[in-house]
């Protein structure tokens, strides 16, 4: 009742202004989350007035997550006291609104404002449109694949074997925002292959608090989630502008161009079906982590942006390949300043912008640009005999 309310899931209140994850996301374990709930009497930040909710509503929410459940009411006495404070708002309604007033009027407006956004959301097959993209990127240049192998021209050393595979699971969240891609013997070159992460994040979510205009029928709520946009279009998209670069001759500025590229596609792509749909939507503005490995003969480039993590295990050691992008980062909190955006202490961290982003670098998030940019650091490593495996995934806190 609280969530319908405020328009706030429990949990993500923890903040000043800003539009943050779930507490779980910030710094918080299960059993931490679990323990402040049950030991140090943490609830959700009850509605306040502007929700229009009565004192004995409130009161209702209060007494639900009473710490002793033996003062809790049972649902069958949640319902006799909602209905009464129902009541008391129609009649509250008939002595405020004349028939046909234009409050009404307003909500059916609402209503239809955010039917249209869900339809927008749900017809927009993100991974489609990437796909598009990359073939009309990628046509005829084939032939141009070998500028990396000649770019790469010096005696082999070692000539590596490729071995791969892949796992992927949701996770906390209802739906899957993350995806992958592995493309070995990109173009059909036998000593060329590629692969991808991409994170999403920002899911959208639109709770319509209907109680004062719909009287006694009921509560209206509508929920979206759309925060794997930008990893659904980037995991289609960027293979192709990568292929399409292959006349770079060098293999890294060549991964630095594909990031930027698919960045702007997005943004293009995103702002482009708002406008077609008629849709404005203000607090949507997805995005995600990306790391992309190339191996071209006995090279690794490895192309971050966000939080990924790529990792080499070299004669049974460790050596991580990336490095985190993050607003606790000083170098890069610097300059996401020094471009212009705002970063401020948050709960546990540093957090850039009122989305309360975490990551400084990411593919979509246009509001945030150019701020939290989308050009990727690269590393450049030589294989060996030595190197057993390669592993690029994506941090989770646990």
């Amino acid at each position: 009742m609280c969530e319908l309310l405020t328009g706030v899931v429990p949990y993500t209140d923890l903040r000043a202004e800003a539009q943050a994850y779930t507490v779980l996301e910030m710094n918080y374990t299960e059993q931490q989350l679990t323990a402040a709930v049950v030991s140090c009497k943490l609830r959700p930040v009850l509605a306040g007035p502007e929700s229009g909710a009565s004192t004995s509503m409130l009161t209702l929410i209060q007494r639900c997550w009473d710490e002793n459940p033996q003062n809790r009411p049972s649902f069958s006495d949640i319902i006799l006291e909602i209905c009464p404070i129902l009541e008391h708002r129609k009649k509250s309604m008939e002595e405020n609104f004349a028939p046909g007033a234009s409050s009404i009027l307003e909500v059916e407006q609402f209503i239809d404002g955010a039917n249209n956004l869900q339809t927008f959301l749900e017809s927009v097959n993100w991974s489609t449109q990437g796909k598009q993209l990359s073939k009309k990127a990628s046509l005829a240049v084939n032939s141009h694949m070998n500028n990396w192998l000649d770019s790469l021209n010096e005696p082999l050393a070692y000539h590596p074997v490729l071995s791969l595979g892949s796992f992927a699971t949701c996770g906390r969240r209802e739906t899957m925002e993350d995806a992958h891609f592995l493309m070995p013997h990109m173009c059909n070159e036998k000593d060329i292959h590629v692969f991808g992460i991409f994170d999403g994040h920002r899911a959208c979510f639109v709770h319509l608090i209907l109680m004062l205009f719909l009287y006694i029928d009921g509560i209206v709520v509508t929920g979206l989630h759309a925060g794997a946009a930008a990893a659904e279009f980037s995991v289609q998209a960027l293979p192709g502008f990568l292929q399409s670069l292959a006349s770079i001759r060098s293999p890294i500025d060549a991964l630095f161009e594909a990031f930027v590229s698919t960045d702007a596609a997005f943004r293009n792509e995103l702002d482009s079906h708002r406008k077609f749909k008629g849709v404005v939507q203000k607090d949507w503005h997805p995005g995600c982590a990306a790391v992309a490995a190339l191996i071209v003969r006995n090279k690794l480039f490895v192309a971050n942006a966000g939080d990924c993590r790529t990792i080499l295990c070299r004669a049974g050691h460790a050596f991580p390949l990336s490095k985190d992008h993050v607003a606790s980062c000083l170098e890069e909190r610097e300059r996401v300043i020094s471009a212009g955006g705002q970063v401020k202490w948050q709960v546990d961290t540093w957090r850039v912008g009122p989305a309360a982003l975490q990551v400084t670098r990411s593919i979509g998030d246009d509001d945030l640009k150019p701020a939290v940019t989308a050009e990727p650091e690269i590393t450049e490593t030589t294989l060996s005999a030595e190197d057993e495996f390669l592993v690029t995934f994506i941090f989770l806190l646990t």
